[in-house]
Parts: structure tokens; sequence; C-alpha cells
């Protein structure tokens, strides 16, 4: 090396050695002056006026953060509804405790009921260390029963230092006089999976049901089991269930009402979870639990009896009790973290025997535990993009740039319906639209008929599918085609709806449910909340299987438009796109919204609003529509929207709980 090179690198290395010395004295006075405020701190906390206005910092803080809240609402009417549904919660949440339980006399007629098919339940019950309060409890509820032809099978896992475990059972049994507590010490903890596929050799029930060790029963649970069964010869049995907190189930943090069985849901995330009861011989087909699912040993086991039973049934009664403690799931999936992927690799065990391949499986920004599955695309199949139009060029401009500008998936063709337009305006954009090659422009020259304007737009359609999309609409999402597209080539989907907000940010719609409104024919839930609500127990944060979505923005096969022969004519406005969701879920085929397509939904700007007006031409033609609709569709709106649980009201689109929730016992 020169003198001169040897210089510099001396050089250089004295610059960078006085400069980590300078570093080094900057960070010792920083850590010297985080300790003189650490002390001053401590010295504040400790001192007796710090002590003595701790009430008020709280209740500041706490008037601070109701202030916050208020801001949200726009009006005082939106704000005084929240506190009228947070009374009906509150209420609801005494009303599912304690108070639901039956009285003496009723217990007593539920025990002497006679059943045709007196079947016999195994409860499983895998112990480990579990506190032995919670132990106690646990047995009590099913001691409690007032059914009484059940098993209690328990698997004993615990250590050494929790052998009260053992005794406090043994207790149990010697107290049962009808000998219905099956009791295994095991040698080694085997894991929660292992653990429970030994309370599978205690079992000699009919029915199993899986109960976890620091959970409770309601009184009635296997009695309304014992009843759906013998009603309907169910195979597999769930209910809704609550979260509660401390020593009494009158705690309560959470009430969840579940929809009827819905697929996409479930692999969503484990919405059943629990009480699971199901026939013991759909073991045969599903197999004991797997261990390499530990953590999400349920949604895995769920997933696959779900898959080989024939008859599901949902009880819509809190029927089970969810303990929240420390280093619950319930309180926190942070204390499983391992849970969240044992979840996702048993949707994905799941998903690749129903035959999908090269899926992702993803955790939603909002909850670890919820899933968005990205499904592969099959092939690259033309979608007709079809805009029914009349004048609103600014309008039709927006939507068609929206989708030019921002679309990814680029096979699609657009057909605008046009419908006996008058403004120059809207001639001098159609001659520009002339020039795209993928847009073509199509006359329909009779009155305002939207299903009648789709039907002729879809004949001269070329695409595999079908999207239907309203002219005051705007794209979102980048990828809105592909999100839709992935659900609606599966062979069992019908229709795909997405996610549509107004201007303001607030949802327009996130699916339809059957009866919601005051028609009493079919609304849209969580209306006008925040575009960033996260809906009911996460609803709007996932993919799930609905009763309808609209026709503002809905994919669909083209073949399956065709076999249920397009939009009915008879609604020529108003319930068309319900009309046709239930054609379609009539010939088996599922209906799906999904929020990961996002869209703005400037509603009604190109026809004017339906109803404004009582006495008014749309409001008359509404109530005939409507009339129609009920008439039609009688039995489905009778026996209620299988997505949309009884326990809320069909007065709110918000999910609220009826001011009079149904009795749980009879």
């Amino acid at each position: 090396m020169s003198e001169g090179m040897e210089r510099y690198y001396r050089d250089l290395y004295e610059k960078e050695r006085k400069k980590n010395e300078a570093l080094t004295e900057q960070l010792v006075e920083a850590e010297n002056r985080a300790a003189d405020l650490a002390y001053k701190v401590d010295l504040v906390k400790n001192s007796l006026l710090f002590r003595m206005v701790k009430p008020f910092r709280t209740a500041w803080a706490k008037f601070k953060n109701l202030c916050i809240r208020i801001r949200r609402y726009k009006n005082p009417k939106d704000l005084m509804r929240k506190i009228k549904s947070k009374m009906i919660e509150r209420s609801a949440y005494k009303y599912h405790g304690t108070e639901s339980f039956p009285s003496p006399e009723e217990a007593e007629r539920q025990r002497n009921q006679t059943f045709r098919h007196k079947v016999k339940f195994s409860v499983l019950v895998p112990l480990y260390n579990t506190p032995e309060n919670f132990l106690r409890e646990m047995i009590d509820s099913v001691l409690a029963q007032t059914y009484e032809n059940w098993e209690l099978c328990l698997a004993d896992g615990s250590d050494d230092a929790h052998s009260y475990v053992a005794d406090v059972v043994r207790q149990y049994i010697e107290k049962d006089g009808a000998k219905r507590i099956q009791y295994k010490k095991i040698e080694k903890n085997l894991g929660i999976s292992e653990n429970t596929n030994v309370c599978f050799t205690l079992a000699t029930g009919d029915y199993i049901g899986l109960f976890d060790h620091d959970d409770l029963l309601h009184p009635c649970a296997l009695y309304e089991y014992a009843k759906v069964i013998d009603e309907t010869g169910a195979d597999f049995i769930y209910c809704d269930e609550a979260t509660f907190q401390g020593d009494s189930v009158n705690n309560m943090i959470t009430l969840h009402f579940k929809p009827e069985f819905a697929i996409d849901n479930l692999r969503a995330n484990n919405y059943i979870c629990h009480f699971s009861v199901f026939k013991e011989s759909l073991l045969e087909e599903a197999g004991l639990f797997r261990k390499e699912f530990d953590g999400s040993q349920d949604h895995d086991m769920i997933l696959r009896l779900t898959a080989a039973a024939q008859n599901i049934r949902h009880v819509p009664k809190i029927l089970y009790y969810w303990r929240s403690h420390e280093l619950s799931v319930a309180a926190d999936i942070n204390a499983k973290t391992y849970a969240i992927d044992a979840a996702k690799g048993a949707v994905g065990a799941h998903l690749s025997l129903c035959g999908f391949q090269n899926f992702k499986i993803e955790s939603t920004k909002a909850f670890a535990t919820i899933f968005r599955i990205r499904y592969e695309l099959l092939g690259n199949p033309k979608i007709s993009i079809v805009i029914p139009n009349k004048d609103h060029a600014d309008d039709l401009r927006r939507c068609v740039e929206s989708i030019q500008t921002r679309a990814s998936y680029e096979n699609y063709e657009i057909v605008i319906v046009e419908n006996n337009s008058t403004t120059g305006e809207i001639k001098e954009y159609y001659e520009i639209l002339g020039n795209c090659p993928n847009i073509k422009i199509v006359e329909y020259q009779g009155g305002f008929n939207y299903a009648k304007i789709c039907n002729f737009g879809v004949k001269h359609s070329d695409g595999e599918f079908i999207l239907l999309l309203n002219n005051d609409t705007e794209v979102i999402t980048r990828n809105f085609i592909e999100e839709l597209l992935m659900y609606a080539q599966r062979r069992d989907v019908g229709a795909v709806g997405c996610k549509l907000y107004y201007g303001d940010h607030t949802i327009q719609h996130a699916g339809i449910v059957l009866g919601l409104g005051a028609h009493r024919t079919a609304g849209h839930t969580h209306y006008r909340l925040a575009k960033e609500n996260l809906g009911y127990m996460g609803r709007l944060c996932y993919a799930q299987n609905v009763s309808a979505v609209t026709g503002a923005c809905l994919m669909v096969k083209k073949s399956d438009y065709e076999a249920v022969e397009g939009l009915s004519e008879e609604f020529a406005v108003a319930l068309n796109d319900v009309d046709f969701c239930l054609k379609l879920r009539k010939r088996g085929l599922l209906n799906i919204f999904t929020p990961f397509a996002e869209l703005f939904h400037y509603e009604s700007k190109s026809r004017g609003a339906d109803v404004k007006e009582k006495n008014s031409e749309n409001a008359k033609r509404y109530e005939e529509e409507s009339d129609r609709f009920r008439k039609k569709w009688k039995t489905d709106l009778e026996n209620g929207d299988p997505y949309y649980n009884p326990n809320f009201s069909l007065d709110h689109s918000n999910y609220t709980l009826r001011g009079n929730a149904t009795s749980m016992v009879e």
C-alpha cells in the first residue's frame, strides 16, 4: 500500500473514531436525561397530590374519549339511536345470562319430556392444569343439564404440580350416582388434539360434544340439542355463544349471534366454534383430531365434520359461555399466537381437499384470525360489463374512465345499453366511445325497465361472465374484477357482490338481508356506517355468504344468468337483483359478498330516489313491486334470512338486537 493511501485510511479511521466517541457521549447523556426524567416521573406518581387527583384524571380521560366518540355521529338522531342500541344491548346481556336459566318448574318439565329418539351425548373435555374454580364450575354446568342422558368424558394431561385436578374429578365421580363421569389420567400431556382423542376412547354416546375445560354450558343446552335432533335428525349442531369474564356469566363482553351454516364464513374464520355437537358416525369419514393443528384443532375438525355432515343445524340461542381470562384465546389471540398459523393450515388443508389449488390465505389487517383467501384465477375469461344508461354523460364518463384507468384485469368488454337519451352531451360522448375497440353501445328503445335493459345488454355480450354495473359507480379497487371473478368462477357460486360506498365514504352496500326494512322485503346491512367500520363480529372484513347482493355491481356466469332467464322483468326497477339472487339460490348456488372489491356508488342519481314522496309514482310503483316480491318469495321471507340471526331486529341495518329477545325456554 502506498504512503498516500495509508495516510488516507488513517485519516478516515480517525474521523470515524471521533464520530463514534461523540455519538457515545450523546448516548450516555441521553440515557442520563432519561434516567433523570424517570426519577422525576416516579416522584410525581408517588406524590400524595398525584394519587389524590387520580379519579379526576381518569374521569377526564373518559370524558375526552366520550367526546371523541360523540363527534363521530353526524347528528343528534344518530347519537340517540346509538344510545338506544347500547341500552338494548345491555338489557340483552342481562337477559341472556342467568335470567335465561329455567325456573325449577320449567327444568322439571324438560327433564320429564319424552323424545322419540332419546340420544346419549358424550361431552368431551380435555383437562390440562385447569384452575380448580374453573374446573368445578365447568363440571357443575354439565351436572345442571335438564336433559339427563349424557356422559362427561375427561382426559387429564395435568402435570404433577396440578394433581388437585384428579382429586376434584374423583370427588365428583363419587357424588354422581348415575356414574356419568368418565375419567382417565394421561401419564404425559400429549397436547390438546391427542388429549381430546383420548376422550374419544371413553365416549359411548350417539352424539359427541366438544367442550373447553374453563367454559360453561347453559342448563338447557343439551335439551335444546336433543329437541333439534328429535325434530330434524340433525347430524351436526351448533349454537350462539357469549364471552364473559370474572365469576359470573352475567359479566358479558360479547354476544355472538351466528348465521346458519355458511361455508365461506367458516373458511374465513371459525364462526361456529362452540358448542359443536355431532353424530358419532361422522368420525368414520372425518377422522380424529390432528396434532399438527393444535391451537386451531376445533377449526380443522369443524371443517372436516361439516364436510361429512348431511344435516347441519344451528340453534339461535345463547347456550354456551366462553370464559375470557388471562391466558385464554377469548381474551387475546396473542396468548396462543401459534393458533393463527394452525388455523391457516387447517383452512388450507380443507381447500386442498375441495380441489382448490394455488390459493393464498392471509390474516386480515383488522383481525389475525379472520382470513382473506385469494383463489387462483382459472384462465383468462372475458368479462362483459353491462351498463344501462340514459343521459347523465358525466356519470357515465366517470364510471367508464375509472374502469379504463384503474382496472388491472384487461380481458373485458363494456356493453352500454342506451335507453332513450335526449341530451347532445351524451350523444357526443357515445361518438368518442365508439372509437374504443372493447366498448359497444346497443340501443334499447322501450320504456325504462332495469331488468329488461340488463337482459337486452346481456344478449349482446360476448363474455363468459357478466358484470352488471350501474352508470353512477366509480372503481376504487384496481383488481376489483379479479376479486369478484375468483368467487364467480366457482361452480357452487351464483352472484358475487362488492362493497359500495356513497360519496361521503359511508357504506351503501355490504350484502342484502331478506325481510330487512320497513317493507319487509330486503335491505342492506351496515347501511351508512363509516367506511372504516369493522362490522358486527368483523363481518365487514371477510368474504361471506349472503342471500343477495345489489345489482349495482354484480358478477355472475353468463350460463347461470341465462339458466334463470336473467332478471325478472316483472320487477321493473326495484328488487330485481334480490329476486335474481334468490333464483340462483333456488338452483343450489351460493351468493357471496366480498369487501375486497370496493367502488363508489352515487346511488339513484340516474333515476331519482324510489320512495322519497309517499304519494309519488315512484313510491306507488315500489309498493306494487314490494307486494309482488312478498307474494313470490313468501316462504323464504317467513323462514327468515339464513345468514341473519333471528335475534337481530328487522327494523335496523346495523345488527341491532330485537327489543324483546326471543325466549330461551318454552
